[in-house]
């Protein structure tokens, strides 16, 4: 049974009541960067910013801002539930510890993808003594899971903590 493009996008034109979906009101969205919202928790040492979420572009299942962390800044050991977590590296170097003893490190640089997967044990460290960390995030979730761990951090956190919308 097959059916043509046509077909395809006469289906997709109309909500679930058979009403026509205005697309101009809830099709594509573009956020330009200085545009981000800074009306969410801020902590010395570090500027977050929403870019994408429910208010903002009307997504349902996902999160997307940028987080931008000073100089030698380590969090202490959480995981984000069953969230998956993308950390795009724009300026500067992250350092990642993640496992059970926080026994496992990796860093990223500019261009860098990092992929967190759900209740991965992790610490976030900028690796940098003086240059800012500049990173977009997304998760697949928009609601804020933060679960601190009692581990001890190899690395212990100085400075200030890794902070978004969701590590309140």
């Amino acid at each position: 049974m097959s059916h043509s493009h046509d077909d395809d996008h006469h289906s997709h034109d109309h909500d679930d009541d058979g009403h026509h979906v205005d697309w101009r009101e809830h099709g594509v969205k573009v956020i330009p960067g200085n545009s981000l919202d800074p009306n969410t928790a801020q902590t010395p040492g570090m500027n977050r910013a929403t870019a994408i979420n429910n208010a903002r572009a009307g997504a349902e299942k996902i999160w997307a801002g940028t987080v931008t962390i000073h100089a030698n800044a380590k969090t202490g050991a959480h995981h984000h539930g069953d969230l998956e977590s993308i950390i795009y590296v724009v300026k500067g170097k992250a350092r990642m510890r993640w496992g059970d003893n926080l026994e496992f490190v990796a860093e990223a640089g500019p261009g860098d993808f990092i992929y967190v997967p759900p209740y991965v044990p992790h610490q976030e460290i900028n690796a940098s003594r003086d240059e800012t960390l500049e990173c977009v995030l997304v998760r697949s979730g928009q609601e804020p899971v933060v679960v601190n761990l009692d581990i001890e951090p190899v690395e212990k956190p100085e400075a200030v903590l890794w902070k978004d919308p969701i590590h309140r």
